[in-house]
């Protein structure tokens, strides 16, 4: 069985500001490019038997600039539907909730086309992508990419390793990197983790 590769895209104004970014469909800086630019060569090191990417632009544009033209649209890659928290700060919840933690207590609800995730729906959405990314790699030889975000690559993470939607928590991820699931007597494990190519 191959590999999967987690490909969190490059650096928007928002991941840069620290304003969560859920369903506002928002483009790469410039550096955000660069960033995916410089994943060709990492991508390309592996034999790719399937790619998946996140409708927003800024996944797709990460996919296309990171040289994964083809990879297949799927809804259930786009990041945690932050609900009301959309484009807040962690400080800025803070002031009003001191204790608040995204991965434990989830977000607070917003509008009807986005009114919100638990920890727990997130890794629902996880499983039914990873259930995809099996049938994938069931299929033909070779690793398959997701290109998503960094929230909800980090409770897919967790629940590939058999662990809690929650315990996305332990998995730091930053723009631009690549991350590796593999196996190991027949275990899932990380084989390589929130690598950025050298600039």
């Amino acid at each position: 069985m191959g590999d999967l590769l987690l490909v969190r895209h490059g650096e928007t104004e928002w991941s840069l500001s620290g304003r969560h970014t859920g369903s506002t469909d928002i483009p790469l800086t410039e550096n955000g490019r660069e960033q995916a630019r410089r994943l060709a060569p990492l991508v390309a090191s592996h034999h790719i038997a399937a790619a998946f990417v996140s409708p927003m632009q800024r996944a797709r544009e990460t996919a296309r600039l990171a040289g994964l033209e083809g990879a297949r649209v799927d809804a259930d890659l786009c990041e945690w539907d932050y609900g009301g928290y959309e484009g807040v700060t962690t400080v800025e919840i803070h002031r009003t909730r001191p204790d608040w933690f995204l991965f434990d207590d989830g977000v607070a609800p917003g509008p009807p086309e986005h009114p919100g995730e638990s920890p727990e729906q997130v890794g629902a959405r996880a499983e039914r992508m990873l259930a995809k990314v099996d049938a994938a790699l069931a299929e033909a030889e070779g690793s398959v990419v997701l290109i998503s975000h960094g929230h909800f690559l980090r409770v897919l993470t967790a629940r590939r390793l058999g662990l809690r939607a929650s315990d996305g928590a332990l998995f730091q991820l930053a723009t631009g990197a690549v991350s590796r699931l593999s196996t190991e007597h027949r275990r899932h494990v990380v084989a390589g983790w929130n690598v950025r190519p050298p600039s």
